[in-house]
């Protein structure tokens, strides 16, 4: 599968031992979180790639059919049901050929963590919990469990590391669907965390400074 253009930061030295492949919300693109990496306080000697893709246009309904970076399509305002979900498995898809790749060039898959914000939430939450080797963790921000009814899951992945983030005040993802999220998960017996902060469809310093906390928790840094 040919890979989806992207963004790619490397570790000074260029020699990576992990890799986080972070997909960006509607109507963005990889460069959109290339920021956060020295907001992180991973140590200096750490050897973590950052791969954040750009999603393909095309029209989303919701916006009137206009044509944006888009991992799926959305067709009504109730976004945690009425989606494509032939995009979204397409997409989730697209993520794992980064993963595949990251394991061609010798990151084990335990060293692999999937991320997303909002709709890239939703992909990687798919991509993760269906992946058929053992990731190194998910990251889900501000975002939904687009396919939880339908999603047959890998055993791999069954004691994955799950952190879901979220706003109190978010007017795009209720911060309900957010907790939807863990308390489905934790129901399916996943070891799923949760944390919210005081902010709208965005991402709070102190969620970025616990982004890292949790990296460096994943990856042993």
């Amino acid at each position: 599968m040919a890979l989806l253009p992207c963004v790619e930061i490397n570790p000074p030295g260029g020699e990576a031992d992990a890799t986080v492949i972070l997909l960006h919300g509607l109507g963005a693109d990889g460069h959109d979180f290339e920021p956060i990496v020295p907001e992180l306080g991973l140590p200096a000697e750490s050897r973590v790639r950052f791969i954040f893709p750009h999603a393909p246009a095309r029209a989303v309904t919701i916006n009137g059919g206009m044509s944006m970076p888009s991992w799926y399509d959305i067709k009504a305002v109730d976004v945690d049901r009425s989606v494509d979900e032939k995009q979204l498995t397409q997409s989730a898809e697209d993520a794992r050929a980064f993963v595949e790749r990251e394991r061609q060039r010798g990151i084990p898959s335990e060293r692999i963590i999937l991320a997303g914000f909002s709709q890239g939430g939703a992909v990687v939450l798919h991509a993760a919990l269906t992946h058929p080797e053992p990731l190194g963790g998910l990251l889900v921000l501000s975002s939904y469990f687009a396919t939880s009814d339908t999603i047959q899951a890998h055993e791999a992945n069954s004691q994955l590391p799950v952190l879901v983030c979220h706003g109190t005040a978010d007017p795009m993802i209720p911060e309900m669907l957010g907790q939807r999220i863990v308390h489905t998960l934790k129901a399916r017996g996943y070891p799923a965390e949760y944390r919210s902060y005081p902010m709208p469809h965005a991402v709070h310093p102190n969620e970025i400074r616990d982004m890292g906390l949790w990296l460096k928790a994943r990856l042993g840094l």
